[in-house]
């Protein structure tokens, strides 16, 4: 069964627009969880935008299902999943001030790169996941870098699949193979919605979670959060 991670880094946003504490970051990561979320995902950015620092140190002992943190290797990243002891870290190549991340790594050219980070996490007992586009030959690549999973990054799929679910969930398929070939477990995330995700979960073998934030908080504005989690875990399959 896809496990769901729900990203709530849209609720630290709102948060920060005006200040102060409300919405209430740590107490919606609780709901979530009680609501069905199998999972919590942050990604904090140098310039704090959104989730801070702060942040991850008060999640950590709250969240009691699996706690993700995304991000690109650099070394205050890397000190502060140590720090924080995440359950899985998914290292994702944004450059700083990146309004959302936008590609995958290209894991031939930065492979030594991710060799080394990912040794730093398994030596801490951190599950590791790479966010990939839907390329087997970065998939192949990754594998030599010893991570775990890879995450598929689906925005291509999320803008063709309104016009033609078939093609825009091609490659992907392909991608999700080849993983499987290699052994290497499979996430999945970005702009997965109500939308696109019951048929992307139908067809992409051997998918262990998806991350959702932007599209699953936008929803919540019209179902109510505890109502679209249940739709996003019914979605996939339950």
């Amino acid at each position: 069964m896809t496990r769901l991670s729900v990203n709530i880094n849209k609720i630290a946003t709102l948060r920060n627009a005006r200040g102060g504490n409300m919405p209430d970051v740590q107490k919606f990561a609780i709901d979530c969880e009680r609501y069905g979320a199998q999972g919590i995902t942050v990604h904090p950015r140098p310039d704090q935008r959104h989730i801070t620092f702060k942040d991850v140190e008060l999640l950590r002992p709250l969240v009691k299902t699996e706690f993700n943190i995304e991000g690109n290797p650099t070394p205050e990243f890397i000190q502060l999943v140590l720090a924080n002891k995440a359950d899985q870290v998914t290292l994702v190549p944004d450059h700083p001030g990146q309004l959302t991340s936008d590609h995958g790594w290209d894991t031939k050219t930065h492979k030594d790169f991710l060799k080394r980070a990912i040794r730093t996490f398994h030596e801490a007992h951190i599950r590791v996941s790479i966010f990939v586009d839907p390329n087997p030959e970065m998939i192949r690549h990754a594998l030599d870098t010893g991570t775990d999973r890879v995450e598929l990054y689906t925005e291509s799929y999320a803008a063709e699949y309104p016009m033609n679910p078939e093609k825009a969930i091609r490659p992907f398929v392909k991608a999700a193979e080849e993983a499987q070939k290699l052994g290497i477990g499979l996430n999945a995330g970005h702009d997965l919605s109500l939308q696109n995700l019951q048929y992307f979960a139908k067809n992409i073998p051997g998918l262990l979670e998806v991350s959702i934030g932007h599209a699953l908080v936008s929803e919540a504005l019209y179902y109510g959060i505890e109502n679209t989690i249940q739709l996003y875990r019914r979605a996939l399959g339950e």
